[in-house]
């Protein structure tokens, strides 16, 4: 959807300099309304407390669908930065979908711990997700990076809200629509392009996002 000031900035081939598509420009606004999304979609359980079979079912089919979409991918990411189509499709989209069917695998074998206490005294360690996670990532592997913060965020039943690269967006932009194809419910995962000193920013220091997961620098 676009960016709620209309403003977009331009998705540019590194090899042409070619304009290849215009991004929506998310700022504070934006970031607000995903996350305020994220939240929503937390607190409803539609995710977070479904099933651990669903949630495995869902990350698994996504991690399919990146695979049957490796030669899209693939391109999307060589067309946006400049990386190999060979390079994409032989090592970034094996490994992105792999990390989702991993973690898809890992959903029902997050057990609890029985700690060792008094006696008549019972503990028990569970897991739970955290809340809505802002994830950060870098433009060198972009669709790799996309998968090594969301697919953990999710297996653990996150809402997440993630912020790619200004110089690598689209190939994030497709991943969320598989995820919905795959069964993701709407407002689980929620994509914000935009520049860091916007859409980073905001993400960075919003007081409703639980745990960050950054890759990159502040150069």
């Amino acid at each position: 959807m676009p960016a709620r000031s209309g403003q977009t900035f331009a998705a540019i081939n590194p090899a042409t300099e070619a304009v290849i598509a215009e991004v929506a420009s998310c700022d504070a606004a934006d970031v607000d309304a995903a996350v305020r999304a994220a939240r929503r979609a937390f607190e409803s359980g539609v995710w977070s407390r479904c099933a651990p079979a669903e949630r495995k079912r869902v990350l698994c089919r996504l991690g399919e669908l990146i695979a049957s979409h490796g030669a899209e991918l693939a391109l999307l990411d060589s067309l946006n930065m400049g990386k190999r189509v060979a390079d994409a499709f032989s090592i970034d989209v094996p490994a992105a979908g792999g990390l989702f069917a991993w973690y898809g695998e890992a959903v029902d074998k997050l057990n609890g711990e029985v700690a060792s206490t008094d006696p008549g005294n019972l503990a028990i360690v569970t897991r739970e997700p955290l809340g809505v996670v802002g994830a950060v990532v870098p433009w060198n592997f972009p669709l790799d990076m996309v998968a090594w913060k969301v697919a953990p965020a999710l297996a653990a039943g996150n809402s997440v809200v993630l912020k790619p690269a200004e110089q690598s967006p689209l190939s994030a932009l497709r991943l969320a629509e598989l995820a919905l194809e795959a069964g993701l419910p709407p407002g689980v995962l929620n994509v914000v392009p935009g520049y860091g000193e916007t859409a980073g920013r905001a993400l960075g220091l919003h007081p409703d996002v639980d745990v960050l997961a950054f890759t990159g620098s502040t150069a």
